[in-house]
């Protein structure tokens, strides 16, 4: 987890800069709400993965399955209601929150393996 927090703070120092010194019309202005719910749903995540590891290693598997449709479900209440809310530059909201989705997504199952062929 202290690695993901680690990321998380790279990312939000890159789009703190990118947002103060150039013309970034990649980057939508609550990006920061995009990390902290990012941060959020890994941290939970991370708890449903490692209850899974300790003790029965047959719980892995479907615990590791649920972490991931639960990231999938809040991935789109979270992009459902800020798009019910009428934000504005959507596509950008849109652009960013998939850009993120799949980089938290590479970024855990990353994390993942790399944990797993240590403890084989």
């Amino acid at each position: 987890m202290f690695r993901t927090f680690i990321v998380t703070v790279i990312l939000a120092i890159v789009f703190f800069v990118a947002e103060r010194y150039s013309v970034s019309p990649w980057l939508h202005p609550d990006w920061k709400i995009l990390l902290i719910f990012f941060l959020s749903v890994s941290f939970l995540t991370h708890r449903l993965v490692e209850s899974g590891l300790q003790g029965d290693r047959e719980r892995f598997i479907p615990l590791f399955m649920a972490a991931t449709v639960a990231r999938l479900i809040l991935g789109l209440a979270f992009v459902g209601f800020f798009l019910f809310r009428h934000i504005d530059q959507r596509r950008t909201f849109i652009f960013d929150f998939l850009v993120l989705y799949i980089f938290y997504t590479g970024f855990e199952i990353w994390g993942l393996t790399r944990n797993l062929r240590r403890d084989s």
